[in-house]
């Protein structure tokens, strides 16, 4: 259920039975903007109701076998390399896929919000009102845990060290990876080279409809709690085998993705109330981007699986 904190729209929301829409929505229903109603909010309320049974309840968010197995930190250091390998193809790769939703964007609003997050992908650090790093050597180490989750792009510094990539290779160096290891799409699995190339179909797709269906499947996984199982089972594979990677890449991206949830619901029912939606193609394409999803992952447990027979 989501809560709202303004008293007065708390109210219209009870009078009306509009509870679990967000107070955008509900402001703008008060408001009587165009193309919001009461009839239509209702509507959308059914519709919040499939997509919570028929695209919410996909197994990748609730039973991701990979990362349950993952949290219990029973890794082999190979089965640890093998999965920063994979994790690198499709962090690098998705920038590819990024770039292809601001491409296709439709809006002027829509690509400045994807350059904000391909941006921040490669160096550039949110600016949220303070300046942390503007005074120093641009080529001094930045360390995720101090980077902003907040803010925007507008008015932020660019260092190399930010990128996204290179935090996770401050990672692979600490198992023996360098450079040449990570990233391309020579070291990805085929079950990665899947996911990344859904990523750019789906995610990245010239339609409108068909990128926020697969962006706010996408965003709903990442937000259902598979960073912190990662967190978790690095953490106590560090304690079982005294190494000390540096986990700061998988704990800034659970802090941002906790954020992340509310918006990507305000950006749905926006869609909902200001286009045209076709219901059942956005739960088709939310659970085509979601199985490609899983293959990612199986993808990891059968890896790690061979791995272990090796050992």
């Amino acid at each position: 259920m989501i809560a709202v904190a303004d008293s007065k729209l708390a109210r219209y929301a009870e009078e009306h039975h509009l509870a679990g829409l967000t107070a955008p929505t509900l402001e703008a229903l008060a408001a009587n903007r165009p193309g919001y109603s009461v009839d239509k909010a209702h509507r959308f309320l059914a519709f919040q109701r499939r997509i919570n049974t028929e695209l919410l309840q996909h197994r990748i968010i609730t039973e991701n076998r990979y990362t349950a197995w993952f949290r219990r930190g029973e890794q082999s250091f190979e089965q640890v390399r093998a999965f920063i390998v994979q994790f690198s193809v499709f962090s690098n790769q998705f920038l590819v896929a990024q770039l292809h939703k601001m491409i296709n964007a439709d809006t002027l609003e829509g690509m400045r919000a994807s350059k904000e997050i391909l941006a921040n992908e490669i160096g550039v650090v949110f600016n949220a009102g303070r300046k942390p790093f503007s005074a120093r050597d641009p080529d001094q180490e930045v360390d995720p845990e101090l980077v902003s989750t907040e803010g925007t792009v507008e008015g932020g510094v660019f260092h190399f060290r930010a990128a996204h990539f290179e935090w996770l290779l401050r990672i692979a160096e600490k198992v023996g990876l360098g450079f040449q290891d990570l990233g391309s799409r020579r070291h990805g699995t085929l079950s990665t080279l899947h996911f990344c190339d859904e990523l750019i179909r789906l995610y990245g797709n010239e339609s409108y409809a068909i990128a926020q269906a697969a962006s706010y499947a996408v965003e709903n996984w990442a937000a259902a709690g598979f960073w912190q199982e990662l967190i978790d089972g690095l953490n106590r594979y560090n304690a079982r085998t005294g190494s000390k990677l540096p986990l700061a890449f998988f704990t800034w991206h659970d802090r941002l993705e906790a954020q992340h949830a509310q918006h990507t619901q305000e950006e749905l029912e926006e869609l909902y109330f200001t286009r045209d939606i076709d219901e059942d193609d956005f739960i088709r394409y939310g659970n085509e981007m979601l199985d490609g999803v899983a293959i990612f992952w199986d993808g990891l447990d059968e890896q790690r699986r061979e791995l272990a027979n090796f050992a």
